[in-house]
């Protein structure tokens, strides 16, 4: 740790200048980075302080989305599944899925399993003839399977969906592979989305009105209107031959006021144990018992904020593979109810390069930002609000204002409304470079900071709702604890109270250091609001709550910068234990003020009513209480 500190102020003192504008421009790296190069065969590089080169390289995948949907094709007795990767060997198994049984509908896996050998295996459909036709294909002559695929180790590596028609032969016909999902609620309507293995014109039924794709697509956003607030609605979707039908409920009009609730979550990427807690880059075993829980206690919606997957890969389809993951495992219950994603550190796609002598890697956020960066990526799997900042283009230290040197924050910063709550969702992973001692040399954010823009978006946001009558409560969520208890006291709004630490724009530190930025944070959402409640906040896969106010103690004790004075008191509540490796908890000056720390999985579920703001949090593992605190 010493010598890494002691690299750290080096290249914090005499950082690498980067490219020259002409070069930036024609070797597409953005103004924002410095010390990158292109040699003469265009290989990418970064100079760092001592001179070396370290040249960009890559993860290859090991599984991508578009092998594991296994390019599947009818036949006589069956399905034939090409995953088109000679090195997987394995077991498929597959069972019926009955829509038409279950709120929630999950395939039921037959004992028996077919073999994979390079790549390729098949499913016999006598084995779901007779007693077990539990979804009545045979009379009907169409239907559903779910699939799952495991390697020769043992892993999980994806479950999917394949609909069919026929008796024997039988046809691959337009599957619903994803979703469908419940997306931004409002008191008349709701966009639902899905996705179809297929392109095609889908068209939904919601109380005798029809609403349709405009045009061909595999990606589906079906815009409902015309509804009535605080309304149950069935709904039904066609694709095909084939539908599904579940339901969904209207928001309330603003300020209604009626009793509701919503629970919030984070950190569900792959854990420990095997099987379903990592499912190739997801912990659904966890996921699918947080929303379970949820969906018992009646939630309106749920949040969940960052680390969805295990992600920092630099192959899209491969991210794409964890992605789904996750979202499979949530769709059952998000037929019904809206899941709303923030981004964490997590779901960085990176460039990496290479030290050969040192063996260690520098990744940063992949480029062209506008279809590349990690936030591209995330916004084209989530259906998020488009109400956030634009980028940090236009920045006091933005190179080039004629160019866009950051990537944006379309649906990854954002927020929305619900009765007499507003959630705002922040994003202190964005533009991230994942190593933090080279922030200085190649530039890039570092872990847990809210940039310029991001910053004084948020502050017109929280006017904004100091301003409405119809908002009693905001719940600002962020990955990143601004007070860190246990597994990133060393990161996150801290770095073990070292304000220097601090993003690095076009080979120069920007002005505020973390502390500082963190102060900014606190000011705006104690100080300068009375609605703000708490920060729900994850990134520590544990569960605890701080408490804010005049009285905790949030400096160093030789710290020299400006200080601020909380003038009331909020919570910060921490819930990353959404079933990623757990962290024990760490000293801190502000301990005395933490209570709740577990390490037990949780979900946190809030109760609004009116002016009144309750918290229980609950083990979705044991069904045990973990935690309960009245925060208005």
């Amino acid at each position: 740790m010493k010598i890494a500190k002691i690299i750290f102020i080096i290249w914090f003192l005499f950082p690498v200048t980067g490219l020259s504008q002409a070069t930036a421009n024609k070797t597409g790296i953005p103004k924002s980075l410095s010390s990158l190069y292109t040699d003469e065969d265009d290989k990418m590089y970064i100079l760092s302080g001592s001179g070396t080169k370290l040249f960009q390289t890559w993860k290859y995948p090991k599984y991508t989305l578009p092998q594991m949907k296994g390019s599947p094709g009818g036949t006589e007795t069956g399905i034939a599944f090409d995953f088109k990767n000679e090195g997987l060997n394995g077991r498929l198994l597959f069972g019926l899925i009955n829509y038409s049984d279950s709120k929630h509908p999950h395939p039921v896996y037959h004992f028996q399993s077919s073999n994979i050998e390079k790549g390729k295996t098949s499913v016999n459909f006598n084995h779901l003839r007779g007693k077990y036709d539990m979804s009545g294909w045979e009379k009907s002559g169409k239907g559903t399977i779910g699939y799952r695929v495991i390697n020769q180790y043992g892993s999980i590596i994806y479950d999917g969906k394949l609909s069919f028609t026929g008796t024997g032969p039988f046809e691959v016909v337009n599957t619903i592979i994803s979703g469908p999902f419940i997306n931004l609620l409002k008191p008349d309507g709701v966009i639902i989305s899905f996705e179809t293995s297929e392109k095609s014109k889908c068209e939904i039924e919601v109380d005798n009105m029809i609403f349709k794709d405009k045009t061909e697509a595999t990606q589906h956003e079906i815009e409902i209107s015309g509804l009535e607030p605080d309304t149950r609605y069935s709904y039904t979707i066609r694709y095909g031959e084939l539908e599904q039908s579940y339901t969904f409920k209207t928001s309330p009009l603003p300020g209604t006021r009626k009793r509701f609730a919503f629970s919030y979550s984070s950190d569900s990427r792959g854990g420990s144990g095997w099987g379903e807690r990592n499912l190739y880059g997801a912990n659904v075993y966890i996921a699918k018992k947080i929303m379970a829980v949820s969906a018992q206690y009646g939630v309106a919606f749920a949040q969940f904020t960052g680390d969805l997957i295990t992600g920092y890969l630099t192959s899209r389809d491969e991210m794409l593979l964890q992605y789904h993951n996750w979202k499979n495992s949530v769709a059952p219950f998000a037929h019904h109810f809206q899941v709303a994603m923030g981004m964490g550190n997590h779901e960085s796609y990176n460039i990496i390069f290479h030290d050969t002598i040192r063996q260690y890697n520098v990744s940063i956020d992949k480029f062209p930002y506008d279809t590349e960066s990690s936030e591209a990526l995330f916004s084209s799997v989530v259906v998020n609000p488009h109400n956030g900042p634009e980028s940090e283009d236009g920045s006091n230290y933005d190179p080039d204002p004629e160019h866009k040197d950051f990537p944006s924050y379309d649906e990854n910063v954002f927020y929305y409304t619900y009765d007499n709550v507003a959630i705002v969702c922040l994003n202190s992973n964005y533009w991230y470079t994942r190593s933090t001692f080279f922030v200085p040399t190649v530039g890039g954010n570092i872990h847990g900071y809210v940039m310029d823009n991001q910053l004084k978006w948020f502050k017109k946001t929280l006017r904004k709702f100091e301003m409405d009558p119809t908002i009693d409560h905001v719940f600002v969520t962020i990955h990143t604890p601004l007070f860190p208890n246990g597994g990133h006291v060393s990161s996150d709004m801290w770095y073990n109270g070292n304000n220097t630490y601090r993003p690095w724009v076009a080979g120069q530190p920007v002005d505020e250091g973390i502390i500082e930025r963190r102060d900014q944070l606190l000011d705006l959402a104690i100080n300068h609001s009375d609605k703000v409640v708490a920060f729900l906040t994850g990134d520590e896969h544990n569960y605890c709550k701080t408490e804010l106010g005049p009285g905790t103690q949030i400096y160093p004790e030789d710290y020299t910068g400006g200080e601020i004075t909380l003038e009331r008191t909020i919570y910060q509540i921490n819930n990353g234990a959404g079933g990623a490796p757990y962290y024990a908890q760490e000293n801190t000056p502000w301990t005395p003020f933490v209570s709740g720390f577990s390490t037990q999985t949780a979900v946190c579920l809030f109760t609004v009513e009116g002016k009144n703001v309750e918290m229980v949090v609950i083990n979705p593992d044991t069904l045990e209480e973990v935690d309960w605190l009245k925060l208005k």
